[in-house]
């Protein structure tokens, strides 16, 4: 069986890296995927999110007091409006009961075929986990010595005895 192109197209790498950054729900583009996607279903009548929402999906955020709320950056926050934040959400669980479902579905039909993934996985990390521990002991342990000669450095410097420690 070959691949359709639609799920080789899926794979390809974008050839614009450097595309603007946009508003983004659950990781995707408000108003190039999801507006264009909830306004098809109100269209075809399977969700009623109101058209103010669809116009102004970004609103201003308030304090308690009513005034605009800003930032620690100083940037104004914005937020998106309730009825599409809760939409997403919804196709978010949906789809994360879905990839369950599907999960569930092949340990049972093929207990042993799913086992053996795992085992292969786990086998294949082994080396990569047992690297990456080794290499964080190693940084730990020379962030430490480091600290400690910065310490009887300074301790030096205001001429005090430095306190000997041991690694």
């Amino acid at each position: 069986m070959d691949t359709p192109n639609y799920i080789k197209a899926l794979l390809i790498p974008s050839s614009n890296g450097n595309k603007p950054r946009a508003r983004r729900v659950w990781g995707i583009d408000l108003e190039t995927i999801w507006l264009p996607f909830f306004t098809a279903t109100n269209t075809m009548g399977d969700t009623a999110i109101p058209s103010d929402a669809m116009g102004a999906p970004l609103r201003l955020g308030y304090n308690a007091d009513g005034s605009v709320k800003f930032s620690k950056t100083g940037r104004p926050v914005t937020k998106v409006v309730k009825d599409i934040a809760d939409s997403v959400r919804l196709v978010k669980d949906n789809f994360t009961a879905g990839l369950l479902t599907y999960a569930s579905g092949v340990i049972t039909d093929n207990p042993d075929g799913y086992k053996a993934q795992v085992e292969l996985a786990r086998e294949a990390g082994e080396p990569i986990l047992t690297k990456d521990r080794d290499n964080l002991s190693k940084a730990m342990a020379e962030a430490v010595a480091e600290a400690v000669a910065e310490a009887q450095t300074k301790a030096s410097k205001r001429g005090k005895r430095a306190v000997a420690v041991t690694t």
